[in-house]
């Protein structure tokens, strides 16, 4: 829930929510918005056809539609959590503020009384605002749902995607499951497009070594599974990971109880530079995507080998306690069961026992955690297929991620092997290396948001310029109704001589 302002701080009054909302509303009627409905509605099979259909309703979802609704266009989310929890802030997150600055705007899509400041100050006052130093995770929530509300999106919940199907005709074809009612029900979806705004393991999910498989399922999650940090009361943990989620899930145990805390570390020191930082600026955000191969590649593999540090407030979370203790150089290699049940983790420094290891190992584009789109992947490009690194440069992560074109677009790896791809828009992660961080980074989530909106827009009216052109053709509402003047009687043609001007001369 909503955290109160806190107590002895001098502000002015807050204005309260309803007045912010009735100022956004009135923001938006002064920029007309939104627009009218404008796109052709079409069947395809006796079914309607929707405009765009958005899978994921967290930020870069909630922006999109946001986005797209503000132009005319009908783009409903479906998103398989309860409403309120879409996304990772209220189920697998566990920071206790967000790492970016509390002054970034986010997905106010250039509205002021749309931004995280706003709702806040409108509850809390000025002072309160002045003295926060990061935004509370839940309290972001609680902003991600107010949106929605006040902006009136369309989202359905508890609404699972099982398969994502191009089609030649014009439509992607969407089978789902309503699991809103108890009883499962299948049904499906048409759209002429669809886009996967599927968040931080958008075209996968949590990567793990392959031995960790090997591991009994009750010894070990990684840091983006839904565990409760509950169970760890009075066990010895190993954490494995040196990032910011490695900082949230030690403290996470720590702060439930965990005996000890072990992080295991592969690096010999810590990152101390967010060199992403490095390169925010609005030339990014909006050129990033036009930059030539070879300079996407250079600045995201630059970014990969040099590593975000963890927050300082997050790891200072950890360190603050006596039962935590860093590892550095202490990369983990392997593991097995001992016969007591704990187990062995075999590392550089050495073999360490642990009853429970929290591997916080990031994400990779892994199609096979994805089975609602591994229908796809045979016939997407990805960055290997036409792109060599250059030595010395190589990444993994880029060589699999797919290669977008202009509109987030999936492309075919071989033309014709899959007609009606490119309606399948990648607005997740992994657009990252052809798109930049536009697709979901709180920076510049507005900017992805509403260049993407503009292209679909634009590839709408295309698709349907026939149409267009007909309707203004048959347009027939009267600017004149005949009224407004009277005919004058044209005047008779005087020459010089006789015109009384050259008298007078």
């Amino acid at each position: 829930m909503t955290q109160p302002s806190p107590s002895g701080i001098s502000s002015l009054s807050p204005a309260g929510l309803d007045a912010l909302e009735q100022r956004l509303r009135q923001d938006l009627q002064w920029l007309c918005l939104p627009a009218k409905s404008w796109v052709p509605r079409i069947e395809r099979d006796g079914q309607p056809v929707l405009d765009v259909a958005i899978i994921g309703g967290g930020m870069a979802g909630l922006a999109l539609s946001a986005s797209l609704t503000h132009m005319g266009i009908q783009a409903p989310i479906f998103d398989q959590s309860p409403a309120g929890f879409e996304g990772p802030w209220a189920t697998t997150a566990r920071m206790e503020t967000l790492r970016s600055p509390k002054e970034l705007t986010g997905p106010a899509l250039g509205l002021p009384a749309l931004t995280f400041r706003a709702w806040f100050e409108a509850q809390f006052g000025l002072g309160a605002w002045d003295a926060l130093d990061k935004i509370p995770r839940l309290q972001w929530m609680d902003y991600l749902r107010w949106y929605r509300q006040v902006l009136r999106l369309d989202v359905r919940n508890r609404q699972r995607v099982q398969t994502v199907s191009p089609r030649a005709d014009g439509v992607a074809e969407l089978e789902l499951v309503d699991e809103s009612e108890g009883a499962a029900r299948t049904y499906r979806v048409l759209a002429r497009h669809v886009v996967l705004a599927t968040g931080r393991d958008g075209m996968g999910g949590p990567w793990v070594p392959e031995w960790v498989h090997d591991l009994p399922s009750t010894h070990w999650a990684h840091s983006a599974h839904n565990w409760n940090g509950d169970s760890l009361r009075g066990k010895h943990v190993a954490v494995v990971g040196g990032g910011a989620s490695a900082m949230d899930a030690a403290a996470t145990a720590l702060e439930n109880g965990a005996a000890r805390v072990d992080l295991l570390i592969r690096r010999s020191e810590l990152p101390r530079i967010n060199k992403g930082k490095g390169a925010g600026s609005p030339g990014m955000a909006h050129g990033f995507s036009a930059l030539p191969d070879e300079w996407k590649w250079r600045f995201r593999h630059y970014i990969n080998v040099q590593q975000v540090p963890p927050p300082q407030g997050s790891t200072l979370r950890v360190s603050r306690h006596a039962n935590a203790f860093f590892h550095l150089g202490a990369g983990v290699r392997g593991a097995s069961l001992r016969e007591d049940g704990r187990l062995r983790l075999e590392t550089a420094k050495g073999p360490l026992a642990a009853d429970f290891v929290i591997f916080c190992t990031g994400f990779r584009t892994d199609w096979s955690q994805r089975p609602e789109f591994a229908a796809l992947q045979p016939h997407v490009r990805v960055w290997q297929d036409r792109f060599t690194a250059p030595q010395g440069e190589e990444d993994a992560e880029l060589a699999e991620s797919p290669d977008l074109g202009t509109l987030f677009e999936l492309q075919q790896k071989t033309p014709g092997s899959c007609p009606g791809l490119e309606r399948v828009h990648c607005f997740n992660y992994a657009a990252a290396v052809s798109q930049g961080a536009s697709s979901g980074d709180i920076p510049q989530v507005s900017d992805g948001a509403q260049r993407l909106a503009r292209g679909l827009a634009a590839q709408l009216l295309t698709e349907d310029v026939a149409h267009h052109y007909a309707s203004m053709q048959r347009y027939a509402e009267p600017e004149l109704e005949g009224h407004e003047w009277q005919p004058a009687q044209f005047p008779a043609y005087e020459d010089e001589e006789s015109s009384p001007r050259s008298a007078r001369a």
